[in-house]
Formats: structure tokens, C-alpha cells, sequence
């Protein structure tokens, strides 16, 4: 292969890695803002979670239990 058809190759195909990186780019800052309201909705869940379930100190391990 001489080596001006490989030099042409070689900036093609860096042309095209160039482009697909910045596709990349601009997807990934497209869904930074969903995956924020996922964790924001995922935390406001467990802590809703925990203010429901019923008070450590009134389930109490060493009380007597019926069988």
C-alpha cells in the first residue's frame, strides 16, 4: 500500500472517531439530567420508606413472643 493512500485512510477513519466521540458526548449530557431524577426520586423513596416502618424501639427482639 503506498503510503499516501494509507496516510488518507488513517485521517478518514479519524475523521469518523472524532465524530462518533462527539455523538457520544452529546448523548451522555443528554441523559445526565434523567439518571439526577432517578437518584433524586430513588432517595425520596427509601426515605419515605423508612419514615413509614414502624419505630425500632417498639419491635423489640427480646420481648416474649406467643407460639
Amino acid at each position: 500500500m503506498h503510503s499516501d493512500t494509507h496516510l488518507t485512510l488513517q485521517r478518514l477513519r479519524s475523521t469518523e472517531l472524532h465524530r462518533q466521540a462527539d455523538e457520544f458526548r452529546m448523548a451522555r449530557t443528554v441523559r445526565a439530567p434523567r439518571r439526577s431524577l432517578r437518584t433524586q426520586l430513588g432517595w425520596g423513596l427509601v426515605e419515605l420508606g423508612l419514615r413509614v416502618l414502624p419505630n425500632r424501639h417498639v419491635l423489640s427482639t427480646s420481648s416474649p413472643r406467643a407460639v
